[in-house]
């Protein structure tokens, strides 16, 4: 019995460890940390900004285009890298959902910072690692603020386009659509409304925002004849104008002033400031840019650990656009 009750001791003492073991490295795989790649690939963060600013140099509308791929990855089943994937004959992928067909640019970019990335260190950096920090450089290099990039996101091995018709936020949301959609992903009124600062840079194309200009009346007149100039009523869809209509390719909160003085481009973006629960938050980012820059490096930074694949889960891709 001596025995037996030993044995009995020593199991339930070996199964409290092996239980402790797998827990801390369930927590240990799940978190993300800055300096996932100091040992691993300490040249990893020098040559992703370098390939950025060499970018945003030569296109000052790439800082915008590298920021939304970041944002259109992580509101499609979490920042994976996954929007980077082309189709296969497996699963067809997010580049030719509604919000991203002939609208999503930089992947050529992604590629030549992938490439640069795996000479110092192959193998090592993730696709979806590289989304996150290039959109943090993109943003300072065109004025903006800096955040601390949490990494050790590894890739997805496959893609939804079904996820990306229905998570990412339409341009014709109303603000209550906006807040629940948000939401839908962890995000307050709040977060939202800093977020959507985005398009301080950036612009858009002349199907996104047509029915605003000809049909509502929220919009001032002088933008809005600007704006039929370059979006005829029928045809030119893919023609653009700058989200930001005073200081289209600096980071600054004229984005929040133009909402003011009803100068936002697009329906969804007017609606924060649109005698709804979001206007007093427009309005405190108008006047105080510090606050908006601090609010939306906060909320960006959230937005990057939305669900991201660590551990053992997913890979390290070779090539962005194709699983390994």
């Amino acid at each position: 019995m001596a025995f037996y009750s030993q044995l009995l001791h020593c199991s339930f003492y070996l199964s409290v460890l092996m239980m402790l073991f797998s827990v801390n490295f369930r927590l240990c795989s799940a978190d993300l940390s800055s300096d996932y790649y100091e040992e691993s690939c300490p040249k990893a963060m020098y040559t992703i900004k370098n390939a950025v600013a060499n970018a945003v140099w030569k296109d000052r509308r790439m800082g915008a285009s590298l920021l939304r791929l970041h944002f259109h990855d992580c509101f499609v089943n979490g920042c994976d890298g996954s929007v980077l994937l082309d189709d296969t004959s497996d699963f067809t992928g997010e580049k030719t959902a509604t919000p991203n067909s002939n609208s999503l640019r930089g992947f050529d970019v992604i590629d030549t910072i992938k490439s640069q990335v795996e000479k110092v260190c192959p193998g090592i950096v993730s696709c979806a690692d590289i989304i996150a920090v290039a959109a943090r450089d993109s943003v300072a290099e065109l004025g903006g603020p800096s955040w601390t990039v949490q990494l050790g996101r590894r890739d997805s091995t496959t893609a939804s386009l079904s996820a990306a018709n229905s998570d990412i936020p339409s341009p014709l949301s109303d603000l209550s659509d906006l807040i629940s959609n948000f939401a839908n992903k962890g995000f307050t009124a709040k977060e939202m409304v800093a977020l959507a600062g985005a398009h301080t840079i950036g612009k858009a194309q002349c199907s996104t925002f047509r029915k605003r200009v000809y049909n509502e009346t929220n919009l001032d007149s002088t933008l809005a004849t600007s704006l039929k100039s370059n979006c005829p009523s029928t045809g030119g869809d893919d023609t653009v104008s700058s989200l930001d209509v005073t200081t289209p390719s600096l980071f600054d909160n004229h984005f929040y002033k133009n909402l003011v003085d009803n100068k936002g481009v697009l329906h969804s973006d007017q609606q924060l400031f649109s005698g709804g629960s979001t206007d007093s938050q427009v309005k405190t980012y108008s006047t105080h840019p510090v606050t908006f820059h601090e609010d939306f490096a906060s909320a960006i930074v959230k937005m990057g650990n939305l669900s991201p694949l660590t551990g053992s889960n997913g890979q390290i891709r070779s090539n962005c656009r194709k699983i390994n």
